[in-house]
């Protein structure tokens, strides 16, 4: 019966932090605002000033599971937690079909580029410590007046 009751609480208790996990996703919503914030920082305060509060690791931009990046259209990565000073514009996402990969950062660029400047891109990526890739997506925001997106992205 002991037994019986410490499995009980165990199963109790990986279920209360499985809830946690989930709970501490990011939303569609919040990436499109944060996108759409960082943009608006940067424009009113400026690249450098922008970049580096988009950068804090700590700060408004990152958040639950997700963070804001930015990218100008050559591929050159502004703001991002690892890739700062890196160019990305011939990265392929993580397709289990090599055969069916796509150049990422070209299709993010293509977005910011269209008519509306914004939108949802579709990839497969890794999730750093797990090295099966899993769909993600992200909304792209082109920072008006410039060539540059901001993006933020959720694990589907």
């Amino acid at each position: 019966m002991k037994k019986l009751a410490i499995a009980g609480i165990a199963i109790l208790l990986c279920l209360g932090l499985a809830g946690n996990v989930l709970a501490e996703s990011a939303t569609k919503d919040e990436c499109i605002a944060k996108t759409k914030e960082a943009a608006k920082l940067i424009n009113e305060k400026g690249l450098d000033a922008g970049v580096a509060e988009i950068n804090k690791k700590d700060g408004k931009f990152v958040w639950k599971d997700s963070y804001v990046f930015v990218v100008d259209f050559d591929g050159m990565v502004l703001a991002h937690p690892t890739l700062v000073g890196k160019n990305v514009i011939d990265v392929k996402d993580k397709a289990e079909d090599p055969a069916k990969s796509k150049y990422l950062f070209k299709e993010f660029t293509g977005t910011a580029k269209s008519k509306e400047g914004e939108g949802w891109v579709s990839y497969m990526w890794a999730n750093p410590g797990d090295p099966k890739p899993r769909k993600k997506i992200s909304y792209i925001y082109r920072v008006p007046g410039k060539n540059m997106y901001t993006a933020a992205g959720i694990w589907e």
